[in-house]
């Protein structure tokens, strides 16, 4: 009896096979091993392994129909490495399985090279109180701070080695709860031959990494944080494939993963292939894929990489070919982020799907009913851009570019946005955004310290990538540990305590979760001495945020509220236990029948340098 049933046929010819990996791949049965793969322009193919010797003749696989090729090999299992045997005319090319579940380190051979192994993934599962309570979409109105891991470079084992998932698990689990993080997101882990690509360049699609450890000990990592309430997000790369041989590219002998189109096959960024979204088989092996880590792993939600790249057909191109009428978006990667988005939410309505997307593309976090591309967030580059700008500038002409600080809240509410600051703004020569900040160290920390409250008081979801908690001085590299030895020292750790404060201020504060025009307005600015001030409220609470983006303290400066009353000093990070200068200041501050900025009341307060006060209106 065949593997691959009729209906398992026409739903791959038709790109609706959306849990293919249960179908394709090498799955373990009683008394062997059923393969299948995809390979519709071959002429010949077989499983090449550890069971057979590695010989090409010993188990032909047959067509089973719409492209597709199985065969049972007796007496294999689980732990055995296996490749594909592909024959086409004079082509001949040893194939890991694009569905493989775990792949052994690479090896010079170019048969048995990055072979895939036999991997049941069986696990026992102890997070069941978090998966029935994780929030996904509602998030949307509550709180959502993310911490980004490169799983590599956080920590290092005595000997220089990297940390493995499950050594990693415990320490990174304490790490991320002492500073109140809701989730932690890690660059890609599927299975990457070159380091250096941090998990960007992919091979195994369906494969953790085989750097850190088998696949059960990825779901032990996994396991660990959601058991202390710590949500797991992966980065997640359908915009492009790596050029390794044994991988998709040019898999049965024809461009069959990637476009047909040469103008469209390569990606002038990163020299990596394109996937073509419009073939049913890349369809159902992508959108299979998302299903998968979410399923099997657990995980409660994908960033999408490069979402921009797929969106237009001329991104980063001199030569590109139209759409069908002539247009420069790309219609076929536009459907299949749309139907992505809609089979994760029919299918796990606890998750949460990210878009890194950095144009005016309309709706990407609108739903598709409504003709949106259906992410849950979207990526805000321009807040990203725009803030650091401004906040590596001498303070002394900020003066002159405050419109870099205000223009973000022009479209602050035109998508459901996250602020990050992630690993792409510590690289390639960019610095650390401790080396970002002007000045001696004090005021490199006290600016980081602004800066961070400001991403706080900001609407938006919240994101940092690992050392920025605690000010790292060297740009980020993947090959060494974070400078953790920085940490301890007085500066740095205030830091540590300055993100611990916000994020427990920000799962405390409903007006910080209102992330909509109603939960904003405007109190004040005073351009020429670099004052701002907002506010942020829900039907509970209300905000008040003044920063000082000068050196020095500011007295007396006048600013409207929006309601009468006592404004208490929440948050202060001029305080001591962050490493401010502790300027003496009132607990609270009494509103005024003076008008001010639109508003019929007003307070006169007083900023620390370089310093951002949180106080919190009572009646």
């Amino acid at each position: 009896m065949p593997w691959l049933s009729d209906q398992d046929l026409y739903h791959w010819d038709n790109g609706q096979l959306l849990k293919s990996y249960e179908r394709l791949g090498a799955h373990c049965v009683s008394g062997g091993t059923w393969f299948a793969v995809w390979a519709p322009n071959a002429e010949a193919v077989s499983v090449i392994g550890d069971f057979n010797g590695w010989d090409p003749a010993a188990n032909s696989m047959r067509r089973a129909g719409a492209g597709l090729w199985e065969v049972f090999v007796p007496s294999s299992g689980a732990g055995q490495r296996y490749k594909y045997d592909v024959r086409c005319g004079a082509y001949t090319a040893s194939k890991t399985d694009p569905y493989a579940f775990r792949l052994e380190a690479p090896k010079k051979s170019t048969v048995e090279g990055m072979a895939a192994v036999i991997d049941p993934l069986e696990y026992r599962w102890g997070d069941q109180e978090w998966m029935q309570r994780r929030q996904g979409p509602g998030t949307l109105g509550g709180p959502l701070s993310v911490f980004e891991v490169h799983l590599g470079s956080w920590k290092h084992r005595e000997g220089g080695h990297s940390m493995s998932y499950r050594d990693i698990a415990n320490p990174l689990a304490d790490h991320v709860a002492s500073l109140g993080f809701t989730h932690v997101e890690l660059l890609p882990v599927a299975e990457h031959p070159f380091y250096g690509s941090w998990g960007y360049q992919v091979v195994g699609y369906y494969a953790p990494t085989f750097r850190y450890g088998a696949p059960t000990d990825f779901m032990y990592l996994v396991d660990t944080l959601h058991r202390r309430g710590i949500g797991v997000i992966l980065d997640w790369v359908p915009a492009h494939f790596a050029t390794d041989p044994q991988g998709l590219v040019y898999f049965d002998g024809s461009p069959l993963y990637e476009y047909n189109d040469k103008r469209m096959r390569m990606h002038p960024d990163w020299g990596t292939y394109i996937f073509d979204y419009g073939k049913p088989g890349v369809r159902n092996f992508l959108m299979s894929n998302a299903l998968f880590w979410l399923d099997k792993y657990h995980l409660d939600g994908l960033r999408f990489d490069a979402v921009a790249s797929m969106l237009y057909r001329d991104y980063s191109r001199d030569e590109w070919s139209p759409n069908i009428y002539g247009g420069n978006t790309n219609l076929e990667a536009i459907d299949f982020l749309k139907d992505t988005n809609e089979a994760i939410y029919s299918n796990f309505p606890g998750a949460l799907t990210i878009a890194e997307e950095s144009t005016a593309y309309p709706g990407v976090s609108s739903p598709t009913y409504d003709n949106g591309l259906g992410f849950l967030y979207k990526w805000n580059m321009g807040w990203m851009h725009d803030t650091l700008a401004f906040m590596q500038r001498d303070p002394a002409h900020r003066r002159f570019h405050h419109n870099e600080l205000t223009f973000p809240f022009v479209y602050a509410f035109s998508e459901h946005f996250m602020l990050p600051l992630s690993h792409d703004e510590v690289v390639h020569g960019k610095g650390s955004l401790w080396s970002k900040m002007p000045g001696d160290d004090w005021q490199k920390a006290a600016n980081l310290r602004l800066l961070f409250g400001h991403q706080y008081g900001h609407p938006g979801k919240k994101m940092l990538f690992m050392g920025s908690e605690f000010g790292q001085a060297a740009e980020w590299n993947h090959d060494t540990p974070l400078d953790w030895e920085a940490a301890h020292t007085p500066l740095h750790s205030g830091l540590i305590r300055w993100i611990a404060d916000l994020n427990a201020f920000y799962k405390a504060s409903a007006a910080l979760w209102n992330d909509t025009e109603s939960g904003w307005s405007w109190l004040g600015e005073h351009i020429e001495n670099s004052l701002l001030a907002y506010q942020r409220n829900s039907d509970t609470q209300t905000l008040v945020f003044a920063l000082n983006f000068t050196p020095v303290p500011r007295n007396h400066w006048r600013i409207g509220v929006s309601r009468p009353g006592t404004y208490i000093v929440r948050l202060n990070s001029d305080a001591s236990v962050y490493g401010g200068s502790n300027m003496t200041l009132p607990v609270a501050w009494h509103s005024e029948s003076v008008p001010e900025s639109g508003h019929k009341q007003s307070v006169v307060i007083t900023l620390p340098p370089l310093a951002i006060l949180a106080m919190e209106w009572v009646p």
